[in-house]
C-alpha cells in the first residue's frame, strides 16, 4: 500500500495482492459520524442522566471508527473478523443510545440522521462480514 491513510477493502484483504481501485474511504465515514454525534451531544441536556447517555453515546460513536482503524492494521483474518463484529456491535450500540437521547431544542432531525447513519454503517459491516 503506497498511502497509509488508504485502507483496505476486504477484497483487497483477503486476496492480499495489490488491486488499483479507487480510496476506501469508511474510515473518513467514521470519523465524521463520530464528529456527528460529538457536535450534538453538546446539544444535550446537562442533567445527570443526560451526561451518562451522551457519554456513552460517544464512546460507541468513537468505537466505531476506532476499530475500523484497527481492523485495517490486523494482525490476522481472526482479527479483522473480531474488529468488524465489534464495530457493528458499537453502531447498534450507539442507536440505542441515540434513541435515549432528548436534544435541547428538539432537533430531531439531526437525531434522525445520525440513526439513519448509525445504521448504514451497521449494515455495511455486516456486509463486511458476509463477504469476507
Amino acid at each position: 500500500m503506497e498511502n497509509k491513510s488508504e485502507a483496505l477493502n476486504p477484497k483487497q484483504y483477503l486476496n492480499t495482492e495489490k488491486i488499483k481501485t479507487k480510496r476506501y474511504d469508511l474510515e473518513d465515514r467514521t470519523l465524521m459520524f463520530t464528529s456527528r454525534v460529538k457536535q450534538y451531544a453538546r446539544k444535550l441536556a446537562k442533567t445527570t442522566i443526560d451526561l451518562e447517555i451522551m457519554n456513552q453515546m460517544f464512546r460507541a460513536a468513537a468505537s466505531v471508527g476506532a476499530n475500523y482503524i484497527e481492523a485495517n492494521d490486523s494482525l490476522g483474518r481472526k482479527d479483522f473478523f473480531m474488529r468488524i463484529r465489534i464495530c457493528k456491535k458499537e453502531s447498534k450500540e450507539t442507536i440505542y443510545w441515540l434513541r435515549l437521547s432528548e436534544p435541547a431544542g428538539g432537533d430531531d432531525a439531526e437525531k434522525a440522521s445520525l440513526i439513519q447513519e448509525a445504521t448504514e454503517l451497521m449494515k455495511i459491516f455486516g456486509s463486511i462480514l458476509v463477504k469476507a
